[in-house]
């Protein structure tokens, strides 16, 4: 059965890898480059402060728990556990993978980091706006979902390796939103409900 699993994963990554054009090379490699990102970020905590300012910290302090436990789990518990090579890294299919810039990573890639952290990130987001800006789920995932599909676009990760990082992620965010509710930190317990 996993090994079934595992060989429609990677007949559907080479059908999306293999669809790539030189455009689309230059605007999924900008995607997933985490710099780029920064500036929204820092957004995101501004956002924070603003939406709550007795608590906008200690949310601030949480989202920053949550992806740094969000990156910590996806490299000691999963990569470094699960040893799964990444495509551009797996011999069998490294000929027919496509990717941009010669650019690889490390050797393993289950699961991936940036959707976990992406996932975490929007997951928090929108637990801590959604009843002030209810429009914040769609633009949050698709957001992150991009991301992750940017790794499955740049040859660096499998489908299973984003929807596993953007499980964990969202799983992650989802506990410390509880965690941080049930600190009673000021903010009603019906905010923490999701």
């Amino acid at each position: 059965m996993l090994e079934q699993l595992m060989q429609l994963d990677t007949e559907l990554f080479l059908f999306l890898n293999g669809m790539h054009n030189a455009f689309f090379d230059f605007i999924m490699f900008w995607i997933s480059q985490t710099v780029v990102w920064i500036p929204l970020w820092i957004f995101f905590i501004y956002i924070l402060v603003k939406n709550d300012r007795k608590n906008g910290l200690w949310m601030v302090l949480s989202l920053i728990i949550a992806v740094g436990l969000a990156d910590f789990i996806s490299v000691h518990l999963f990569k470094n556990v699960f040893e799964r090579l990444r495509p551009c890294h797996n011999e069998e299919i490294s000929a027919l993978v496509h990717i941009v810039k010669d650019h690889c990573g490390g050797q393993y890639g289950f699961v991936s980091s940036h959707s976990t952290n992406m996932f975490a990130i929007s997951t928090f987001m929108f637990l801590a706006l959604r009843n002030k800006y209810r429009f914040t789920f769609f633009p949050l995932f698709i957001w992150a979902a991009a991301i992750a599909y940017s790794r499955i676009y740049l040859g660096v990760h499998y489908p299973a390796d984003v929807i596993g990082g953007a499980i964990l992620g969202s799983s992650i965010s989802l506990v410390l939103w509880f965690v941080y509710g049930s600190l009673k930190l000021g903010v009603r317990s019906s905010e923490f409900e999701v």
